[in-house]
């Protein structure tokens, strides 16, 4: 049974999540490099060291659900059922994240992040350890029986399927357009 979280931990996911929807409207109405991180604390009424406590770096304050992604990415390989392909698993969450990152909501922020070069490169660096994890979770799964080599190589696949297809004009062919040639290497990686 899971215990719910207490008042404290109640509170500072509130703290969390009130300053990255203050720093994203912020962000948004006068753009990512005209706001500071003094700005940011001003507007959720919090100090900056309340704000560096649960944002490392003003570029976290957008990508806010980066440790989400990543948890979700590896429970896909964790948690899915026991006759339920690898594969099958991520291929379903890429899709549920491309279809959220697709979305009308979500538009004005990625237009921002492929604006600003500052974005762009935290962004490069959070898929880069996205990768490095979900190579861990494939390599630590019983049933992929591939070298540690080949489940960085998918893993890092996988999250470029997300990148690629929601960049694409049709995002949900992407991904299974890129989950198909996933599967070939993952073929071809298989011990003889």
């Amino acid at each position: 049974m899971t215990v719910p979280p207490g008042r404290r931990e109640r509170k500072k996911a509130a703290t969390r999540q009130k300053i990255a929807v203050t720093a994203l409207r912020l962000f948004l109405d006068r753009g990512y490099d005209a706001v500071g991180i003094r700005d940011v604390a001003a507007e959720a009424d919090v100090a900056v060291t309340t704000l560096f406590s649960h944002f490392a770096a003003k570029e976290a304050l957008v990508f806010e659900r980066d440790a989400d992604f990543e948890q979700r990415l590896t429970r896909a390989v964790a948690d899915r059922a026991p006759d339920e392909p690898l594969l099958l698993a991520l291929r379903r969450e890429i899709h549920a994240l491309v279809r959220h990152c697709t979305s009308e909501e979500a538009a004005p922020v990625w237009r921002m992040i492929d604006a600003t070069p500052a974005l762009r490169e935290y962004g490069e660096s959070m898929r880069l350890r996205h990768a490095e994890s979900l190579g861990k979770a494939i390599a630590a799964d019983p049933g992929s029986r591939r070298t540690e080599t080949a489940c960085r190589v998918v893993a890092r696949f996988v999250i470029d399927a997300f990148s690629l297809a929601r960049e694409a004009a049709e995002p949900e062919a992407a991904v299974d357009e890129t989950f198909r040639m996933i599967e070939a290497a993952w073929e071809a990686a298989r011990p003889s």
